[in-house]
């Protein structure tokens, strides 16, 4: 895998960010400890949890923050921040705690993914961009383990590079989309950068560019014997391109002894078109040929695709996956949930009347449990960071918004989710391989029950709050008049 050079991206980051952090300097809370948690509210296309990704960038970006004069003399010529607070931001460099969920964890809502303890200016600078990072390769996770969970273990690639908002949205999605279980990407610097497999077949304009459809089979065939896949929908599938791709089989691969090849469909009633192609290419003695199919798919459609008896092996799916197309945008967000004042933390709430929006104030623990009999997840328990589950003793929990919902666990095991990333501004984490990452996806997701992993009315999975939590959140509100 290549190197990627740092790239400096402080200045992305919302102009509130930097006004908020003049009046934090102006004030004196320039070394004052807050603690904020990344979260967020829904679980995109309805769905039973999400697919934590980007934190490899988010670590990327941290390790190179700094300001350039160049920065700091845009800054100045906007004539709203002193000379003192510039000259803070010349020496500035990220000094906290990063605590977060791994990449490819499954997350559900008003749960902690990130957790940053550091001084004011330092823990509202990075707001824009831990946001940027995590909302976008979380959604495009999140609804490529959903299209691959369609495909029922066939392989999936991700095809959408030329669809995706800008380079980053094609890079990075095609990142995210093989935490989330696909297969590889078409798009060639993911695979450069990131390790992300990348290949791909032909375009028709291949098939274009020769005096015959036959032609064009058999020279790709020639240039590339050991595994073509040939698209045969140029011009009629089932009269012209199947029977030209099995006479390019017969005549070029199979003197060789070859028997690795494929089929591609962009077009037409695949369940059809798939069906018959697989009769003509087995009458023809070619069992080991590989169907894929393309064509704005998503997982809805590949479900019904497999459950119509379509003969597909691989599917590859493009702008319905890079762009989470049915739902665009992931809604995490950055809240402040405690400050430390004479080495006490004091939890902070954010209060609305729209109740999904009250946050879960303090710095926090995040545990899961798992059935020790079934290997299966139980619940997720967040809890005040002084506390500590002893998961050899049976624990109740409790639904936070109906607390008459009561369950006893027992016989479980409880893991804390959030590692610790950076320590006083160090990186303390072993970043894992892609390739770590998205078979750790797999064993994460498949510890859900099938029932939580539904498409259509998932069953809700709990995240509850330890009776101490639940507590401080309700004294908070109560004081505040809103309980």
């Amino acid at each position: 895998m290549t190197t990627k050079e740092p790239l400096n991206l402080t200045m992305l980051c919302d102009f509130y960010e930097l006004t908020m952090g003049n009046g934090y300097w102006s004030k004196g809370f320039q070394d004052q400890i807050t603690y904020f948690d990344v979260f967020f509210r829904d679980v995109p296309d309805k769905g039973g949890f999400a697919i934590a990704a980007g934190l490899e960038q988010v670590a990327d970006y941290i390790q190179n923050l700094h300001f350039s004069e160049a920065d700091l003399d845009y800054l100045r010529s906007r004539k709203l921040f002193s000379e003192g607070f510039l000259d803070y931001l010349r020496n500035f460099r990220f000094t906290g705690d990063i605590y977060a969920v791994p990449e490819g964890t499954p997350i559900f809502p008003r749960e902690p993914i990130l957790t940053v303890r550091a001084p004011a200016i330092q823990a509202q600078l990075i707001e824009t961009y831990l946001l940027l990072a995590i909302n976008h390769q979380s959604l495009i996770a999140t609804k490529a383990n959903r299209v691959v969970r369609a495909a029922q273990g066939r392989s999936v690639l991700e095809f959408g590079s030329r669809r995706a908002q800008g380079a980053d949205g094609a890079v990075l999605g095609a990142r995210a989309a093989y935490i989330g279980g696909c297969a590889g990407t078409a798009c060639t610097i993911s695979d450069q950068l990131y390790g992300v497999h990348a290949g791909g077949t032909m375009a028709h304009s291949w098939v274009q560019m020769f005096d015959t459809q036959y032609e064009a089979f058999k020279t790709y065939c020639e240039i590339y014997p050991d595994n073509p896949v040939l698209l045969v929908d140029t011009y009629n599938t089932l009269k012209k391109g199947i029977p030209d791709a099995i006479r390019a089989f017969n005549e070029v691969l199979k003197p060789r002894g070859l028997t690795k090849c494929g089929i591609r469909l962009d077009s037409g009633d695949m369940t059809y078109l798939t069906k018959m192609a697989r009769k003509m290419l087995d009458e023809a003695g070619w069992q080991s040929c590989k169907i894929s199919v393309s064509n704005s798919l998503d997982e809805y459609i590949i479900q019904d695709l497999l459950l119509q008896g379509a003969q597909i092996d691989m599917f590859g799916v493009g702008e319905r996956l890079i762009t989470a197309k049915s739902e665009p945008v992931f809604g995490g967000v950055y809240k402040l949930a405690a400050v430390e004042k004479d080495g006490q933390v004091i939890p902070k709430i954010k209060i609305s009347e729209n109740v999904g929006k009250i946050t879960n104030p303090h710095f926090k623990k995040l545990y899961r449990f798992y059935g020790n009999d079934t290997g299966k997840a139980i619940a997720d328990y967040l809890a005040v960071y002084d506390e500590t589950v002893d998961d050899s003793q049976d624990i109740e929990i409790f639904d936070p918004e109906a607390t008459w919902k009561r369950k006893r666990v027992y016989n479980y095991t409880a893991r804390e989710l959030q590692q610790p990333i950076f320590k006083n501004g160090q990186l303390v984490y072993r970043l894992p391989s892609l390739q770590e990452i998205q078979d750790y996806c797999k064993k994460e997701v498949d510890a859900l029950w099938d029932e939580v992993k539904r498409f259509d009315n998932p069953h809700t999975y709990y995240v509850d709050l330890s009776q101490k939590l639940w507590d401080i959140k309700y004294r908070l509100l109560r004081e505040n008049n809103q309980a």
